[in-house]
């Protein structure tokens, strides 16, 4: 008797065969989707976020503008919301100071911060006590550090911190936020040692991303200190300051609680009247929610062409 022996077919290298029975592959969707779970899961959150506590508001504001609500019944008046508020000199008041706080802050509050983190770069020993000590107003409530200039610094006697400053150098003393032409530099002084340093950190992280050896070739060619700055500094750091520029104007034609807390709200003679105060006063002193919307619309429309104009000009410098 012959026994024929089949011969075994070779398998094919790839992956071993299972003994279970093998489910339909998930698809690459799928699988994606179950691996970013979390990621998702947060993202959600925050587009939740947005859209409750920032896009829906905006839309209803931008509605309310066009319309107007008497005893509970709302009507659709178009543009008469914006007419009545540009023919109320307050509007024209607010913008004025507004503007004026701005250029102000950008030559005090944009450009000391700068030159401090640059003075700080330089220091070789102490440099965490220094940041430490920089920083510490920001850390500070906005409130607390206002009331802390009203009644410490700015008193108008001389008991006053600087006013005691001022007679110590034989120099006139001054009525700080009760004197029409002092309220908005005395506004912008505080302001200036509030919130610079947040800008001061950022400075010093653009600044130690300078190679070194540009100062030294700087230096061997003769440059002075404030040629390194002009022909060094400036230009490596251009795009932060460009950056800081953009947010300084937005954040600063946002004034609001530095003119409610120093000088009341208004000031005097209305010096300290900004927008953003004459908006809570239309809808929280005069009950004029959709005037105080409009005013918000004409505030957005201005700072989102300052922003166009930054973007504009940032595509051009890359």
């Amino acid at each position: 008797m012959t026994i024929t022996t089949v011969p075994e077919t070779p398998r094919k290298p790839g992956r071993p065969t299972s003994p279970y029975p093998v489910g339909p592959r998930r698809t690459s969707l799928g699988r994606k989707v179950r691996d970013n779970l979390t990621g998702h899961a947060f993202l959600i959150g925050a587009v939740l976020c947005f859209v409750v506590f920032s896009w829906y508001p905006m839309i209803r504001g931008i509605v309310m503008s066009f319309q107007r609500t008497r005893r509970g019944e709302t009507t659709w008046v178009g543009w008469d919301n914006y007419l009545r508020i540009v023919d109320d000199p307050s509007f024209w008041t607010a913008w004025k100071n507004t503007a004026y706080f701005t250029v102000l802050a950008l030559a005090l509050g944009y450009v000391v911060p700068f030159f401090v983190a640059i003075l700080l770069n330089e220091f070789r020993h102490a440099k965490g006590y220094l940041r430490i000590l920089v920083y510490l107003p920001v850390m500070l409530p906005p409130a607390s550090a206002l009331f802390l200039f009203k009644f410490y610094a700015y008193d108008p006697s001389e008991a006053g911190l600087f006013n005691a400053i001022l007679k110590a150098l034989h120099l006139p003393t001054s009525q700080w936020m009760q004197s029409p032409g002092m309220t908005m530099p005395a506004m912008v002084l505080a302001s200036t040692w509030m919130n610079m340093g947040g800008a001061v950190l950022i400075y010093l992280a653009s600044l130690q991303n300078i190679p070194g050896e540009l100062y030294e070739a700087a230096e061997l060619d003769g440059a002075g200190i404030w040629k390194r700055i002009r022909h060094v500094t400036i230009p490596q750091t251009w795009l932060i300051l460009a950056l800081l520029a953009m947010l300084q104007i937005v954040a600063t034609m946002q004034v609001f609680i530095e003119p409610l807390i120093l000088a009341n709200g208004a000031g005097a003679e209305d010096s300290a009247t900004s927008v953003a105060y004459l908006i809570y006063q239309h809808g929280f002193f005069q009950n004029d929610l959709n005037g105080a919307a409009a005013l918000g619309v004409i505030m957005l429309v201005v700072l989102a062409g300052f922003s166009a104009v930054y973007v504009r000009l940032t595509a051009k410098q890359d």
